[in-house]
This record gives structure tokens, sequence and C-alpha cells, in this order.
């Protein structure tokens, strides 16, 4: 792929304050991308930003909780403003459970892992869904994972999400296949970032699922599942689109 295929496009990536966000944010940029850098994090948005622009590219940060509507109606109205345009969308934020099991997820630890693992992303493709079909063409790749495709690599409510992801991630792609917009998700491994698991090890959930943790193997770097998502957004993938695709060093296949 050529190092600017890029150039003058439009991209929207959540969670962008850190970890595989991060990464992202950089990697479109570093291709010519222009990027909204959206955080619940103003610190982490406003870093990765100047650092955009410190290399010599274009960004725009936008802060908020991507679980209100019209924080993803400001998302694309910044895109659509400041850049004139609206290409990619890097559904990428979320947060880790307790690993709690079912029985011990309480109605806060659910409410809020689906609101902004699931509902989040929900609205932000609705928000930009119309602009794509406009301009006839489009890419959204979201952020799915280990636990979209298996039961045993998080908790109740996480593997719930995620699960949704898939689904959120497979409906678009054949609704919208006629109309130039492609939806796909990489579904990470461990992977180095500072997402922090909080969980009771006598309990359950944490119990159950520890032998099967013993799979991950060796952890990515957070730059390695960014080149995934740079891939399923770019041309080389023009006819890939539905896809769920591992990026964890052959865990789902153990």
């Amino acid at each position: 792929m050529s190092t600017r295929d890029f150039a003058d496009r439009s991209v929207i990536v959540t969670g962008a304050g850190s970890g595989i966000g991060r990464a992202t944010a950089l990697a479109f940029a570093a291709r010519g991308a222009k990027v909204v850098v959206a955080d619940l994090n103003a610190d982490g948005a406003t870093r990765v930003t100047a650092d955009i622009e410190a290399a010599g590219g274009t960004a725009v940060a936008v802060v908020g909780d991507l679980g209100e509507p019209a924080v993803a109606d400001e998302l694309v109205a910044t895109a659509l403003k400041s850049f004139d345009g609206m290409d990619v969308l890097v559904n990428n934020a979320g947060i880790m459970d307790s690993m709690s099991a079912v029985a011990d997820v309480t109605d806060a630890e659910w409410e809020r892992l689906i609101r902004i693992n699931l509902t989040a992303p929900f609205l932000l493709t609705r928000a930009v869904l119309p602009h794509m079909l406009d301009a006839g063409k489009g890419s959204i790749v979201f952020t799915a994972s280990e636990a979209s495709l298996r039961g045993s690599a998080a908790g109740a409510a996480y593997t719930a999400a995620k699960h949704g992801i898939a689904g959120l991630t497979k409906s678009p792609a054949v609704t919208y296949r006629n109309h130039g917009i492609r939806t796909n998700a990489i579904a990470p491994g461990g992977t180095v970032t500072n997402i922090q698991v909080t969980a009771d090890p006598a309990a359950v959930g944490p119990q159950a699922l520890r032998p099967y943790m013993g799979n991950v193997g060796r952890p990515a770097a957070p730059e390695t599942q960014a080149a995934a998502i740079v891939f399923l957004a770019s041309e080389a993938a023009g006819n890939i689109n539905g896809v769920i695709l591992p990026v964890d060093n052959g865990w789902s296949a153990v």
C-alpha cells in the first residue's frame, strides 16, 4: 500500500486517546488521513492531536461520552465541518468488565458495559451512515474482541457486548454492500494497553475463566492491531466485508 493512500480522507477514531485507538489515529495520519480524535479523556485526546500535528498531519479532538447521541452527532458534524467529508469510522472505544459470571453481574456493571461497548458504537454508526450513503462509499471498522468469538475470554457483560459488536459488524455489511460501504472488525487477543481489569480472584467468573486465559500467548503491541484496522479500511481490502478478523497470535485457533 502507498504510504499516502489515505491522503485527504476523513477518519473518525474513537477511544483515540490511548492504546489501540491512539496507535490507529497515528497510523491513519501517517498515511495522509485527516483524523477526528475522539475520547472521553481530554488530556489523551489533546496529546494525540498534538502528536499528529507535530508530525505534519491534520487532526482535531472531540471530547465526550460516546454513549450520548449528542456526542455522536458532534463527531460527525466536526468531521464534515473540519474535513469536508466522512470516509472512515473506527469504532474502537471500550472498557473491560470485572470477569463476573452472569449470576454476579450487577445492574450497574451490565448497563455501563452495554452502553459504552455496544450502544455507543451503534449510535455513531447510525450517525455516519447517511453521509456515507450520500457519498456512495465508506468503510467502518469495529474493535470487537476475542470475546466476540467465544465465551471464555471475559465476563458475561463484556462477552455479551462484544458478541453484539459482531452482529453490528455483519448486519450493515449485508444491508449496505451494494451502496459502496464496507463494515469489518478486528478481534484482538492479548494486547498491551492501559485497560485495567478489576476482578475478585475468588469469584466464580475469574475462577472458571482462568484455565482458558492461559491460551492468550504473546501479547500484541497496539500498533499491530492498528495495522489490521488500517488494512481493513484500505482499498487493499476492497472486497472484504462482514469479516471479524482475529488478531490474536492464534488464540482463536486453540
